[in-house]
């Protein structure tokens, strides 16, 4: 037996052993054919076949489609979760004057750099359905922005909703002009902190002077109800 083929076998053995390992690689190849042709191309067929696993053992962890690509993207929300803010359940001990929002920009847009197919899926995804809300990833990015805006750190009339879909849809396209360009790990962390210095600066300094613009300044002013 050839030493790839033995390789493929033992890690068919370890999987067998360890459901969870199973369920893992069964939902990364799930993230990579929703990536490649959106819901309507998955399967648990094909997902089966490009997991390496028989449809059998598919059908145990998922009984539908459905079901698989619902797991997918929850699954692709906790590792973004657990990159950008850590373990869910220290997120009580977080309050949002102690956050560095400059870290927290560099951690997403690193993991958007380094899994850019699965981001773009979620956002899709997440976007598309009923309630994003009900996305853990999402309640706590928009949250995080919704409590920074009731603080006196923040401008006012900030559009929470708004400003998350923008600087997440940015964050998971640049990669793609990224590695276009960047053909090593050194090259792409370069650009994604350009990216994440840029972000936080728009948000700092922005691009345009008040005093050029009076009469946009007045039609963007937040409404007082006054």
């Amino acid at each position: 037996m050839s030493a790839a083929a033995s390789a493929v076998e033992a890690k068919t053995r370890r999987r067998v052993r360890d459901p969870i390992a199973t369920r893992e690689t069964i939902l990364e190849a799930a993230s990579n054919l929703l990536a490649k042709d959106g819901p309507e191309g998955v399967s648990l067929s094909a997902v089966a076949h490009l997991a390496a696993v028989n449809r059998g053992t598919a059908y145990q962890h998922f009984e539908t489609r459905e079901r698989l690509i619902e797991a997918t993207v929850q699954w692709v929300s906790d590792r973004l979760f657990r990159a950008v803010f850590g373990d869910p359940a220290t997120l009580g001990e977080r309050r949002v004057e102690d956050v560095d929002p400059l870290a927290m920009v560099e951690r997403l847009c690193d993991f958007a750099m380094e899994n850019p197919d699965m981001c773009r899926v979620w956002l899709q995804q997440v976007l598309a359905s009923p309630d994003p809300r009900q996305d853990p990833f999402w309640r706590e990015y928009a949250g995080s922005f919704g409590r920074f805006a009731r603080t006196g750190m923040a401008e006012p009339g900030i559009d929470v909703e708004v400003l998350s879909v923008v600087n997440l849809a940015g964050v998971f396209f640049w990669p793609i002009l990224a590695r276009a360009h960047a053909h090593t790990h050194k090259q792409r962390l370069e650009l994604s902190r350009r990216f994440s210095q840029e972000i936080v600066r728009l948000s700092l300094f922005g691009t345009m002077r008040e005093e050029a613009f009076p009469e946009i300044v007045e039609r963007v002013r937040p409404q007082t109800g006054e």
